[in-house]
């Protein structure tokens, strides 16, 4: 069984990219594993330079296949932002609350039809002879307050397309479904596929 490191340590992202990899043929490690790999430090200009970035790191230091994220919210009424800053929005060391928070705040009073955002992954996988991306974006609106319990980050203020639900409000299920996470994964596998 062909061995895959996913470069991240954050657990929601990890189980999100298991259950869409479940039966394909691997056996899938976490940073977890590798208690002493280098620090990652995302410091790209976009999305494909931190995933990538991040993949190197992790596929020098592992010798095994990487699959490496990066992904975050942009806000059209705030050109893009927060962007790759997705994660540190509040600042750094924030939390998921807080920078639901900062950002309902910057969109206080902005019309419904202005609220529109996306969700955006970049996945980069790296190994010997192997060198892929891919990309998905899952487009919607911002909710006027937090709603559900499901999810991280943005989760429950973000409402897909065709649904009245926030990404919180989903089950996980629900959400591989339609997640920009999950359009990434479903054209990443087909590589993965031709590799085990």
């Amino acid at each position: 069984m062909k061995k895959l490191i996913l470069a991240t340590s954050n657990r929601h992202k990890i189980e999100e990219i298991k259950s869409i990899l479940k039966d394909l043929p691997l056996e899938i490690l976490t940073l977890t594993d590798f208690p002493n790999y280098p620090p990652l430090i995302e410091d790209g200009r976009t999305f494909e330079e931190n995933s990538r970035k991040k993949a190197i790191i992790v596929h020098q230091h592992t010798k095994l296949l990487t699959l490496a994220d990066d992904s975050g919210l942009e806000v059209f009424y705030l050109n893009g932002r927060p962007g790759v800053y997705s994660a540190r929005y509040a600042g750094e060391n924030t939390t998921d609350a807080l920078n639901n928070e900062k950002l309902l705040r910057e969109m206080r009073g902005v019309a419904p039809r202005r609220r529109r955002a996306q969700f955006r992954a970049v996945l980069t996988l790296l190994g010997d002879g192997v060198d892929e991306t891919t990309e998905g974006v899952c487009l919607g609106k911002l909710a006027e307050e937090p709603r559900g319990t499901n999810g991280f980050g943005y989760d429950p203020i973000f409402i897909p397309d065709g649904y009245t639900q926030t990404y919180a409000e989903l089950t996980l299920e629900e959400k591989n479904k339609i997640s920009h996470r999950a359009r990434a994964l479903e054209r990443m596998r087909e590589k993965l596929a031709r590799l085990v």
